[in-house]
């Protein structure tokens, strides 16, 4: 069911942050609060084969703030069934009101093979997922309204199914040329928000090089890679860490203006929400970028 007022509950500027996922639960709960001090209107994380459990780790960001929704980026389908999605996601949600988005992916054959689930089908995987989802008993007292959900979707088709299954979907590792195809395919009316690494950094040996660091694992990944490929990016471009063309289109590096700019592309392609990732050498949390690019990002 298609959730007309998530768009105005997140914001025009969330957080992406992978690092919450691996950080101490006093450290992620600090920066939470931080980020809803900010102005930002959401809090995205990812759920990774070795970082904390994505609906214990939702709780844990949910209480620890006052207002700021809180989403998953995604919850993987592969490593909880069906049921226990609905339920823990109807308790977040309840407990919550208003706040808790359920962001549901897919993932990649690496990272669900190697937990001891079989990779397959993903389009039609995640629409028996939903099914079960939707059919699932709850015994438990409901939230007010369903839990919004979003889906993972990079290509045409996962796209068509978080028009009709979800409120919308959450794209990663995009860039806005990917954000005006999706919102062709999903038309007027649901979310889109995707996510957009930034480097507050204008050196360009620099940038590139942290940039180079976070987009080795995402290279590794043939789904991003295909989504680069439909973008018309060649095998060039994914030797050496990634070309600097497609350095530059994957991460928004220089100073608060240029990644102003790029955000603005963003909302300009038919972006609802963008939720920005900072990068940080050493894999540190980045809290001073996003504390200079409030003001920023979130005047007006």
């Amino acid at each position: 069911m298609l959730d007309d007022t998530l768009a105005a509950r997140l914001g025009r500027v969330g957080v992406w942050h992978g690092g919450l996922g691996t950080a101490p639960a006093a450290v992620a709960r600090e920066a939470a609060q931080e980020i809803e001090e900010l102005g930002y209107g959401a809090l995205w994380f990812g759920e990774g084969p070795a970082s904390k459990e994505a609906l214990s780790h939702a709780g844990l960001l949910l209480a620890a703030t006052r207002r700021l929704p809180v989403a998953t980026g995604i919850a993987n389908i592969w490593v909880r069934d069906a049921t226990a999605m609905n339920a823990g996601a109807n308790t977040l949600a309840e407990a919550y009101p208003g706040r808790f988005v359920l962001g549901l992916g897919a993932s990649h054959a690496p990272l669900v093979d190697g937990r001891g689930h079989a990779y397959a089908k993903p389009l039609a995987a995640m629409r028996t997922y939903l099914d079960g989802m939707d059919a699932a008993a709850y015994e438990a007292p409901l939230p007010d309204g369903p839990p919004a959900r979003v889906l993972a979707a990079l290509g045409p088709k996962m796209l068509e199914l978080s028009a009709t299954r979800a409120a919308g979907g959450h794209s990663y590792f995009v860039t806005p040329e990917h954000t005006a195809q999706a919102r062709e395919v999903l038309g007027d009316g649901p979310l889109l928000a995707p996510e957009q690494a930034v480097l507050l950094e204008s050196d360009p040996v620099a940038a590139r090089a942290l940039a180079r660091d976070h987009m080795g694992v995402y290279l590794a990944l043939p789904n991003y890679v295909n989504n680069l490929r439909r973008l018309g990016f060649e095998d060039d471009d994914f030797t050496g860490g990634g070309s600097d063309r497609l350095v530059d289109a994957i991460v928004a590096w220089g100073d608060a203006d240029a990644i102003r700019e790029r955000v603005r592309a963003h909302h300009d392609a038919g972006a609802d929400h963008v939720a920005i990732q900072p990068l940080a050498p050493h894999r540190g949390l980045g809290l001073d970028q996003l504390r200079e690019l409030a003001p920023v990002l979130l005047a007006g």
